[in-house]
């Protein structure tokens, strides 16, 4: 059976390079053997041979389809595996699924983007896609937060994304550190007293679920609506076409119906944020 028709079957892929993010992080530039089309948010599958495989939301631009940069937080057996790898190596790409960040949505609004920790790296497809077209956008907000200055994701190109025109960077880390003169406290505190139109806004956030729940709640003080928040519930996603029931939120299928939710229809879910 062709791979195309079958989502089960990983494309063969070699590492190109691997890049030390933090020292837990690591995004690893790929060529799969054949473009792989993706929209930001969407997600891989990606194999380690002989060991397994893990969902990952490519870290890249989605206009670049011939290679990939996926970017991964070292937490267990597939990661410590991609971790010790290097470029030359061999892995597989199965995708993408899921629906995406509804980015057509977000026209003609401000739009307030806010990561914690690893969960930039689903977030920097989605920044890419609004820097591309920024015109179409009224305005994007970046807020992000990491534990140190060590922990920061794509620090060297927080300078960039701030100077484009029509777009706002603000960092924190949890706590002081040696050297640090930015802002210090949780995520949170970045969105307090937010200069927005909320009436035209949308905010999209992604990082532990934890960070999501406080995030939320907040958007929520703040004046946002439940419509207007969208968080990006990766959860246990295996099979990634809805059959294994691993990702099932409420009556959705995150793999299938998300994994970039709206917190309108997932708001009433028991014990959402785990």
């Amino acid at each position: 059976m062709a791979k195309a028709q079958n989502p089960y079957y990983p494309i063969e892929t070699e590492i190109l390079e691997v890049i030390e993010e933090t020292p837990t992080i690591k995004t690893f530039l790929l060529q799969p053997q054949e473009p792989i089309p993706f929209k930001a948010g969407q997600f891989m599958e990606l194999t380690v041979p002989g060991l397994g495989e893990a969902p990952f939301t490519p870290s890249s631009s989605p206009l670049q389809t011939e290679k990939m940069e996926i970017t991964v937080l070292r937490t267990g057996t597939v990661t410590d595996a991609l971790h010790e790898m290097k470029a030359g190596q061999k892995l597989g790409l199965r995708g993408p699924f899921g629906k995406g960040y509804p980015v057509e949505k977000l026209y003609g609004k401000e739009v307030l983007v806010v990561g914690g920790g690893v969960g930039l790296a689903p977030l920097r497809s989605l920044i890419y896609t609004l820097l591309d077209d920024i015109g179409k956008f009224k305005r994007v907000s970046i807020k992000y937060g990491a534990r140190t200055p060590q922990e920061l994701c794509f620090r060297s190109e927080f300078e960039e994304w701030g100077s484009k025109k029509g777009v706002d960077m603000k960092v924190t880390i949890d706590l002081p550190a040696p050297g640090w003169t930015g802002t210090v406290g949780l995520v949170t505190v970045l969105l307090e007293k937010l200069n927005i139109d909320l009436k035209n806004s949308y905010a999209v956030s992604c990082g532990p679920e934890v960070m999501l729940k406080f995030v939320t709640l907040k958007l929520l003080e703040e004046g946002f609506e439940p419509e207007q928040i969208y968080l990006s519930m990766n959860r246990n996603m295996s099979c990634g076409v809805g059959k294994c029931g691993h990702c099932i939120v409420g009556r959705y299928f995150l793999c299938k119906d998300g994994p970039d939710m709206c917190y309108a229809d997932i708001m009433d879910v028991p014990n959402l944020f785990g």
